[in-house]
């Protein structure tokens, strides 16, 4: 099976793991925005951009209103969104949730922890394709 095989089944895992929890356990449940944002990565590995953009801020709104702003897993969606807009070409957009993600992520998590420096280093990668 190719790789983009392995992709398409995961797209397909994911949105019924979505369709399911929402409906068992809500729309703003953690389990079910977890989903979201499952699906949202593989949406965005496919090149899905838009389609990516969309699930993604859904999972994100969602977590900030039940995790909170500053929730480690509310921070890894702040990311992923700005990867996403990145990958568009959003790259005013992208800069602006980098840098929210990494001054979060050094409040909550500390300069030296590995998502931190992740963030470092995808707000360093935007700021070289703004030139």
């Amino acid at each position: 099976m190719s790789d983009l095989g392995k992709y398409d089944e995961s797209e397909t895992m994911n949105r019924h793991a979505l369709e399911v929890r929402d409906k068992v356990l809500g729309k703003d449940h953690p389990d079910t925005l977890a989903s979201a944002n499952n699906l949202a990565l593989v949406l965005q590995y496919q090149g899905k951009y838009d389609e990516s953009e969309t699930v993604n801020r859904r999972a994100l709104e969602g977590q900030e209103k039940i995790l909170g702003a500053d929730h480690p897993d509310t921070l890894m969606s702040v990311s992923h969104l700005a990867t996403v807009l990145w990958r568009q070409g959003k790259y005013s957009l992208s800069q602006a949730m980098n840098r929210r993600a990494l001054e979060e992520r050094e409040k909550v998590l500390g300069p030296e922890h590995p998502d931190t420096l992740a963030s470092l280093n995808t707000l360093a990668i935007v700021l070289e394709y703004q030139g």
